[in-house]
């Protein structure tokens, strides 16, 4: 076998492990961020005071909710798929309810 065939199966094998490994930990970090719904809903309400403020369906009749607390700010968007496994899937701080007017038609924006 000469050098570089050597050194083209090395590069696989090792391009190999490497997607071996992120598969692992984004399978890993999915299932750290899923649940059943009721288990994810507690969770928010009794670790961050969080509640449902809005709620929409979005594709493959996936229930998307945002969930915030009134007294901290913080916010967290939860997905759950039609089995009832739900997926937070963003989170952050600051957040504010807002109702804004659509605008005028015929006036640019």
């Amino acid at each position: 076998m000469t050098r570089t065939v050597k050194l083209i199966n090395l590069a696989a094998l090792a391009a190999g492990a490497l997607i071996v490994v992120m598969t692992t930990q984004a399978q890993a970090q999915v299932r750290n961020n899923c649940g059943p719904r009721d288990v994810v809903v507690k969770k928010l309400a009794e670790g961050y005071g969080e509640t449902r403020q809005s709620v929409g369906i979005g594709s493959n009749n996936a229930m998307v909710e945002v969930f915030a607390s009134d007294d901290t700010g913080s916010w967290t968007i939860v997905v759950t798929q039609p089995t009832g496994v739900s997926c937070l899937v963003a989170s952050g701080q600051a957040y504010e309810q807002v109702a804004e007017a659509l605008p005028v038609p015929g006036n640019d924006a």
